[in-house]
């Protein structure tokens, strides 16, 4: 079949049906895409909104639960005398009211000025410690531990005892009027306390305590 010009106006409106379809085809196609891309854009946007928002929710309630630690550490701290400064007056005081409570032969200690922990900071406090070399001369092994468990649970400080050698000794060595020394216990103790991290600490120039 040919087509010649004189068959031009039968079909010229079919054929501009034809190209306004196309045209309007093309057209649909490419508002759908860029529907497609600004609702990919609008939902990438969203969960990035979105992570962002739970993000600062998990920063905050883990900032929370900080808070909460720090301040049950801070209580605790704060109930056994910890914070401040060292009371190393009253530590004595504590060594002769359990001495005498127990009624111990003989107790003789040196304390050591006071430095830093090794680990220094820990959070929101910058720990100290205070070494002290004790002797007490006893009638049995159940006088140190008594002696050691009160002054754990008596002391405005952290005890941490470090070594602690008991050696028995001769007979007839030491009499006193409140009793013959059978043990003699040689130990290395430390005294912790704290101090806010951000606070200047100065320099601790005393001489040791020995008695």
């Amino acid at each position: 079949m040919k087509f010649s010009v004189e068959d031009w106006p039968k079909v010229q409106v079919s054929a501009l049906a034809t190209l306004f379809m196309l045209a309007v085809g093309a057209a649909t196609l490419y508002a759908a895409n860029r529907f497609r891309d600004a609702a990919e854009q609008a939902r990438t946007a969203a969960l990035a909104q979105r992570g962002d928002v739970d993000g600062k929710l998990r920063r905050v309630r883990e900032e929370e639960s900080e808070i909460k630690q720090k301040s049950l550490l801070f209580n605790r701290l704060l109930e056994r005398g910890m914070i401040g400064e060292e009371p190393r007056l009253e530590w004595i005081e504590l060594l002769k009211d359990i001495r005498d409570r127990h009624r111990l032969i003989d107790l003789r200690y040196e304390l050591s000025p006071q430095r830093p922990l090794d680990s220094g900071e820990v959070g929101d406090f910058a720990f100290y410690l205070s070494p002290m070399s004790l002797q007490l001369k006893l009638l049995h092994e159940e006088d140190l531990t008594r002696f050691l468990a009160d002054l754990r649970q008596q002391a405005k400080a952290l005890i941490r005892i470090n070594r602690c050698h008991v050696e028995r000794l001769p007979a007839g060595s030491d009499e006193r009027a409140g009793g013959r020394a059978n043990l003699l216990a040689e130990c290395d103790i430390d005294w912790l306390t704290a101090r806010e991290a951000g606070r200047k600490h100065p320099p601790d120039d005393s001489k040791p305590a020995r008695r």
